[in-house]
């Protein structure tokens, strides 16, 4: 389906502020990462995985460590077939699942570490703990995402892309940056003391070879 930029632009917005409305977490757990990515942010990701690459409508999706389902939200309303979220915290996703029925969707959302799930998908989607708190747990994601589907989209800090893209190459994949930008991250957390604290990321387009 090809579509004009006016066209484009309308649902991309339209996406936007369906996502913003997304409840978030009330209590985020530092030793999770349980940061929330921006509406605006997610958007311009799943349009990109959707429109560019061909990775969203019409393909079974999984959100690993979904938390309260934005990412996992905005895949479904652009046409996946089959959207699993899946967190291990079960506050988050009794959130998601408010979420999605609030907007009459039917989602599948499960409770599991990410490394007890099985099945095989076309795309992964994640917005992954940074490894800040739990040294490599992004590297974890990795290992998942790449085990159960053949493209998997990753945000990962800037910062690691050294530590990440050696990583990837060791382990045969084939990677590009599709997206790299501020990712603001909201004041959550007791020792945060600005409202906003922008944090430069990179979204990596994987490929398992």
């Amino acid at each position: 389906m090809k579509m004009n930029s006016s066209e484009i632009s309308v649902r991309k917005r339209s996406l936007e502020i369906t996502l913003q409305g997304i409840t978030p977490h009330p209590n985020p757990k530092l030793a999770l990462e349980q940061y929330t990515t921006p509406a605006d942010f997610a958007a311009e990701l799943l349009f990109r995985a959707c429109y560019i690459y061909r990775d969203i409508a019409g393909k079974s999706v999984i959100d690993l460590g979904t938390g309260t389902g934005r990412l996992a939200i905005g895949a479904s309303l652009l046409g996946a077939k089959y959207v699993v979220g899946v967190d291990i915290d079960l506050e988050s996703l009794q959130l998601a699942l408010w979420n999605s029925r609030r907007l009459g969707m039917n989602l599948d959302w499960t409770l599991s570490d990410v490394g007890c799930i099985r099945g095989e998908f076309d795309t992964a989607i994640m917005n992954p703990p940074f490894g800040t708190k739990r040294k490599h747990s992004d590297v974890k994601f990795l290992e998942d995402g790449l085990r159960l589907s053949k493209i998997v989209y990753s945000i990962h800090k800037s910062a690691t892309h050294s530590f990440v893209s050696r990583w990837l190459r060791d382990h045969g994949a084939k990677f590009k940056i599709v997206m790299a930008s501020q990712m603001a991250i909201s004041h959550q957390f007791p020792f945060h003391k600005k409202r906003r604290y922008p944090v430069s990321v990179e979204v990596l387009r994987i490929e398992r070879t």
